[in-house]
């Protein structure tokens, strides 16, 4: 079934008699070629990648609860590509580029639009580092705009540009960045995973790994085990937990993140826009409420829910930004498990574990990597090598000393 105007029309004037399930609900077989654990957006779109792009359909995504339920509905939205080291723009440049065909290429809307972001200058050492990262944007492609003071206040008027602790300086902006829906993009993998034979098992969670001599077997599930030539491992902030039942200890920490929303107010931000001199970042959903979110809460945990200190910090960086948001009233708030590296970048390789590959450590990234983690994860399951632009997101960098420390703060998870 493809969606399209003539279709809702159809639809419409028939009594929507003829929508169907967006996937099936099978039972698992007793073996397939490859399983990926995890039913996330990271998960979903290897399973569409591999059998979509390389061919391989005899694929299982199992996921512990429903489709949706982890990060890919736990988060602000917010696509782009403007980062500066080379092993991480590449890679960010290329999911951009997939995002810019998702909804043509799924036949699914999953409301991408690129209304573009702003990186707020405040010091005279910001401009300067945001320049070197603009240059390098625009080396990698990914394109780049060094806004001036009066230029952001045209855009943005509302913002307290003459804030005597933070005044805004200019601003970094990529306009190919914006936002989609997390819940169209899981559900657009999901159809499309599905309409090419991939098996979506919900409400099946991985006990153990069946590893005989060095190599995986399969997996034990609640619901029995299931063999397989390969597993891909991408479950975000339970990485720890299931890659510890392979006998791996991660050189990561999970940790949680906050994001709130206001009520619906009127268009008022056209696009995503980022405080320089705190961590607070803003869009506008498409139903009005006004999307935001800081930094971590800095224990360990795997709750999905956050503390008071954060929702404090937050609310003060948002009124440092825009008093205006203090007229707002917040509608609810929500805690997604980040994953954190020890230098900030992500994990897509195989482990010492034959036929076992392992995909995390995305930290604040995951969301906007979607459609590349899951391409190159397909691309290195269907071919026992990694895509060119990964080659840097080894598992074994921190023990050879080849960091990917993009924001240059040493090994500490808790400040990445």
């Amino acid at each position: 079934m493809r969606f399209s105007g003539f279709r809702v029309f159809k639809e419409a004037v028939t009594g929507h008699k003829g929508w169907k399930p967006l996937w099936r609900t099978p039972d698992p077989q007793p073996e397939y070629d490859i399983i990926i654990v995890g039913g996330g957006g990271h998960g979903l779109s290897t399973a569409y990648h591999l059998a979509a792009k390389f061919g391989v359909t005899r694929v299982a995504v199992l996921e512990k609860g429903w489709l949706g339920s982890g990060n890919i509905g736990r988060n602000t939205t917010i696509i782009r590509s403007n980062y500066l080291l080379p092993g991480n723009e590449h890679f960010y440049e290329l999911s951009m580029k997939l995002w810019e065909n998702l909804e043509q290429e799924t036949n699914f809307n999953s409301m991408v639009s690129q209304r573009g972001i702003i990186n707020l200058i405040h010091t005279d050492g910001q401009r300067d580092a945001y320049r070197r990262r603009g240059n390098a944007m625009m080396l990698a492609g990914a394109g780049a705009q060094l806004l001036s003071r009066d230029e952001v206040r045209e855009m943005v008027p509302f913002l307290n540009f003459d804030n005597a602790r933070f005044p805004i300086k200019g601003g970094l902006m990529q306009t190919r960045a914006g936002t989609a829906r997390h819940d169209g993009v899981v559900w657009g993998y999901a159809r499309g995973a599905d309409m090419r034979g991939v098996d979506i098992i919900q409400n099946c969670e991985v006990t153990g790994f069946r590893i005989e001599n060095g190599k995986v077997l399969g997996v034990e599930t609640s619901r029995g085990y299931i063999g397989a030539k390969k597993v891909g491992v991408a479950v975000a902030g339970s990485s720890s937990r299931v890659m510890a039942q392979a006998g791996m200890r991660l050189p990561m920490e999970s940790h949680v993140l906050q994001a709130f929303v206001s009520e619906g107010l009127k268009p008022t931000i056209p696009g995503v826009i980022t405080f320089g001199a705190g961590h607070f970042y803003i869009s506008q959903s498409d139903k009005g409420g006004l999307v935001f979110g800081g930094d971590l809460d800095g224990y360990n945990s795997y709750a999905q829910r956050g503390n008071l200190p954060v929702i404090e910090d937050v609310a003060e960086g948002g009124m440092a930004l825009m008093p205006m948001i203090g007229r707002a009233r917040l509608l609810r708030m929500w805690g997604g498990i980040m994953d954190m590296t020890m230098d900030g970048s992500p994990i897509i390789d195989k482990t010492d574990i034959d036929g076992l590959y392992f995909n995390g450590g995305w930290c604040y990234g995951g969301f906007k990597a979607t459609p590349a983690s899951g391409f190159c994860f397909a691309h290195l399951l269907a071919k026992d090598e990694p895509h060119e632009v990964t080659r840097q997101m080894r598992l074994d960098r921190f023990a050879r000393g080849y960091l990917l420390d993009e924001n240059g703060r040493g090994a500490q998870p808790n400040l990445h």
